[in-house]
């Protein structure tokens, strides 16, 4: 009885033992293994243990799921939202205005600027796509044609009808290229604008010196998406208003846009950013509040930059817009702007060179300059000023932004350096880092990614846009975010040709759900949890923002990127699976790791909350 009582003590032991065996053996290869690729065969991976890409140690795939086995923290699943929030956009929910009893004045269009929700109102579930979502046409057919079902809407289709903005064609939507402004097509009224301004061969770039264009009321943005055929990129802005998918097509259709209104609060992009603003028929008051929305232009515009305004006011002869043409010419002449050329149904302004109008306006002269004080870098939830904001005393004396022409522009170091204290052999070095680094990146990518796999790209850290200027070659457009503690280098991303916003990843982006193909975070999970944000709240974030078949590169600290794979299922980002130690450089966070997912795109019958 004694020996037969014993034998089962025996074997528990014995079961036990290997248990902890297995268990700290486990703890060792987590603690040992760097990295992981989940895309190479047996074959493929037969080597010393080294990754040939980064130089960082693989680690076997099956490591990554052992988290959800033994810590109870990490989530099985997230909630789905209900498919009625499939396009929700939380800072721009107006029905978070009704919610909260909010009273925005309507006619500044308030309504229209960001409103973000508190923590206890935040959506903690994923967003879904809409029923028979599928993934999005690749560029540069999508220029001309998107999936119906991925934005169910035709009311502009029927509304725009006589414009040709947008027309249904069975399971597609076609754009032809029109505006309400330009019905023939976008090319020819590009031209055109070319022609009144006598540049060379009636191209719209003028030899590269002209680069960086803010299209404001831009509809689906078709001027920006022929604009890109000129080597011209711009930030074409519309609010979620009654035409509210404007901006949903335009990036399902891959043209560089963003939702953004002139309202009461400055747009969030520096000063001397633009060569060109443009309004077609925006049905925007130019006029009101001391012409505030014409300074905040003029803020924006670089030394010499132009509006092209193209509305009834600058040709019908009717008295009201007489009144109105009357009204404005007088206000940009007291703002020192001149009549570059007028013609047809369409005035292109010009902004001076340097300060000599300024200083010679009569005393009391309205708009008045702006305080020595001001900073007109500063655009996170800063109010317009009705006031004109002088050149620097560099700018004044160059007469012009000293810009070089694009492409050359991307890689020399541009004179605002300086505002920020970063030497051109630092800017030179930073490049060249980031050249690399997307190169790693690449490489790591290359078994799973296809030729024209990425369109939209935003670097959720954009530093000095070395990530965005190391994809020249590729054919995508990067939103270049600065978060708001390092927005002042915003406007060397601009000086080298690129676009970019200012944010604040404690809160949610202004853009729609399912819009960007790559989302880039080097250190902003480190940040933001300086800042007693979490972690959670900006993964379920970057899900809402992230395209099914979308990748994430997460660049962290060692712990961020341990805590955030554990997440990886639950956010369906498992799809596939890499994660490097990566190799040291100027810009290594002491310890760093490389976490690349990629979303999955779900099958239907998901539960929903």
């Amino acid at each position: 009885m004694k020996q037969r009582s014993e034998k089962p003590y025996t074997a528990k032991q014995i079961t036990s033992a290997l248990i902890a065996f297995i268990f700290l053996l486990g703890v060792l290869c987590l603690y040992y293994g760097s990295s992981f690729a989940p895309a190479l065969s047996r074959s493929e991976g037969e080597h010393d243990g080294s990754d040939p890409v980064l130089g960082g140690k693989i680690r076997d795939f099956d490591d990554l799921f052992e988290d959800q086995e033994h810590n109870p923290e990490v989530p099985k699943s997230i909630p789905i939202c209900d498919i009625k929030h499939s396009e929700l956009i939380p800072c721009l929910d107006r029905n978070l205005i009704y919610q909260l009893k909010l009273k925005p004045n309507l006619t500044l269009m308030e309504h229209y600027e960001r409103h973000c929700p508190p923590p206890e109102r935040r959506f903690n579930c994923l967003i879904p796509p809409p029923i028979g979502y599928k993934i999005p046409i690749r560029w540069p057919e999508s220029r001309d044609e998107v999936w119906k079902a991925n934005i169910p809407h035709t009311h502009l289709a029927q509304e725009k009808s006589d414009q040709n903005w947008m027309v249904v064609n069975g399971q597609k939507i076609n754009f032809p290229g029109g505006g309400t402004h330009f019905h023939d097509g976008a090319n020819k009224y590009i031209v055109s604008l070319a022609r009144m301004l006598k540049f060379p061969n009636d191209k719209l770039h003028n030899g590269g010196n002209i680069r960086n264009v803010l299209d404001v009321g831009c509809g689906v943005a078709s001027f920006g998406a022929y604009l890109l055929s000129h080597s011209i990129i711009a930030m074409s802005i519309a609010p979620n208003d009654v035409h509210e998918n404007q901006i949903q097509f335009a990036l399902e259709r891959g043209i560089p846009s963003t939702l953004g209104v002139l309202g009461t609060k400055r747009l969030p992009y520096p000063s001397r950013s633009f060569e060109l603003a443009h309004c077609s028929r925006c049905r925007i008051d130019w006029l009101q509040r001391d012409g505030i929305l014409l300074l905040e232009l003029d803020r924006l515009l670089r030394p010499g930059g132009y509006f092209a305004y193209s509305s009834p006011e600058a040709y019908a002869l009717d008295p009201e817009n007489r009144r109105i043409w009357n009204a404005m010419h007088d206000l940009l002449r007291r703002m020192c702007w001149r009549v570059a050329v007028k013609k047809d149904q369409t005035v292109i302004w010009q902004k001076p060179l340097g300060n000599g109008c300024y200083l010679k306006r009569g005393p009391g002269t309205q708009p008045p300059l702006c305080s020595t004080g001001d900073d007109p870098d500063a655009t996170w939830n800063v109010h317009m000023k009705a006031c004109i904001i002088p050149y620097s005393a560099k700018m004044h004396k160059e007469r012009g932004s000293g810009l070089v022409p694009w492409p050359k522009r991307l890689t020399a170091a541009p004179p605002r350096l300086e505002d920020i204290g970063v030497s051109p052999e630092q800017f030179h070095e930073d490049t060249n880092i980031w050249q690399f680094r997307v190169n790693e990146y690449w490489k790591q990518m290359k078994s799973v990614v296809r030729k024209n796999y990425f369109r939209n790209v935003m670097d959720m850290n954009s530093n000095l846009g070395g990530f965005g200027a190391a994809l020249k070659d590729t054919d995508v457009w990067v939103m270049n975010v600065a978060p708001v503690n390092m927005s002042a280098r915003l406007k060397v991303i601009y000086d080298r040709g690129l676009i970019g916003t200012v944010h604040d990843w404690c809160e949610a982006f202004s853009t729609y759900p399912r819009t960007y193909d790559l989302l880039h975070a080097w250190g902003v999970f480190s940040e933001i949890q300086e800042h007693g944000c979490g972690v959670e709240d900006l993964l379920i974030e970057m899900d809402r923002i992230l395209r099914p078949d979308g990748f994430v590169i997460i660049r962290d600290k060692p712990l961020i990127i341990n805590y955030i794979r554990k997440f990886v299922t639950a956010l369906r980002w498992d799809r596939w699976l890499s994660e490097v130690e990566p190799r040291s450089d100027a810009l290594y966070l002491s310890e760093e790791r490389v976490l690349i997912a990629r979303k999955k795109l779900w099958s239907e019958g998901v539960s929903a909350m």
